[in-house]
């Protein structure tokens, strides 16, 4: 995948790559790179040689925040009509796993890039903030919304009213992040973990992630409603049969996504 002007993207095996390229600006993010962010997610997730996406940045950060110079003067009518967070949305409906894998600083609209992100795996020294307040204004994708179901009501009140810097360990104690690797070999353990979930049976991660994101929002009762019929589901497809013979065969399973 080639032509993009803030991102660059590879694959390894059945893991894609993204890395946010304005190392220069801490890869702040403006408008075109979500939109590039996106398109490259969603070309991902409809490849079946893909398993996983990793999402990470250029340089010493992941990502400092949004780009203000690009929208310091504007007003609630053209915010309105851009409608810029609509590709922000996009990501809430990409099936596979995203990894983020970050380092350095994570603020205002990286710290919502990150949380869009299924799982994350940090650098020692990396720190966290919504420093949005600061300038008068407050996270507008996503960050008060996923930031509140991840931690609760209120330590995300503490986070995003003072808008301090979060280190990396107490991310980690509260859930933010899964886990924190020496930055040397932060992308050779964030490829390994993929390459892990790579192996398993396609649909069951897709179905797994579906059914995960739906008690966020959903009742227990009604999250176990839905979890049965995924659980139903995968009974339809020819990984379950295969996993299964192959459990009672005692052999490796050669699952196919299908």
């Amino acid at each position: 995948m080639s032509g993009f002007e803030f991102i660059e993207t590879s694959v390894t095996g059945g893991t894609a790559v993204i890395e946010l390229n304005r190392p220069r600006q801490l890869n702040a993010l403006n408008r075109k790179m979500v939109s590039e962010i996106v398109e490259a997610m969603e070309t991902f997730d409809r490849d079946d040689d893909i398993r996983v996406i990793l999402l990470t940045g250029k340089g010493h950060s992941f990502s400092a925040g949004a780009d203000i110079d690009e929208m310091a003067e504007d007003d609630p009518i053209r915010l309105e009509l851009l409608n810029q967070f609509a590709d922000w949305d996009r990501i809430s409906l990409i099936k596979k796993p995203i990894i983020g894998v970050v380092k350095g600083f994570v603020f205002g609209g990286g710290f919502e890039l990150a949380l869009s992100c299924d799982l994350l795996i940090a650098a020692p020294g990396t720190e966290f903030s919504f420093p949005e307040v600061s300038i008068g204004v407050m996270p507008g994708a996503g960050g008060t919304q996923r930031l509140t179901k991840l931690v609760g009501r209120t330590k995300a009140l503490e986070w995003l009213w003072t808008g301090e810097r979060i280190p990396v360990e107490t991310a980690l104690a509260h859930g933010v992040v899964n886990k924190i690797v020496a930055p040397e070999l932060l992308m050779e353990e964030a490829m390994k973990f993929a390459n892990r979930i790579a192996n398993q049976p396609p649909l069951s991660i897709r179905l797994i992630k579906d059914s995960v994101n739906k008690a966020v929002d959903y009742s227990l009762y009604e999250g176990m409603q839905y979890e049965r019929k995924n659980f139903y589901l995968l009974f339809a497809s020819q990984d379950q049969k295969e996993g299964m013979n192959a459990f009672v065969e005692k052999r490796k399973p050669n699952y196919t996504g299908k």
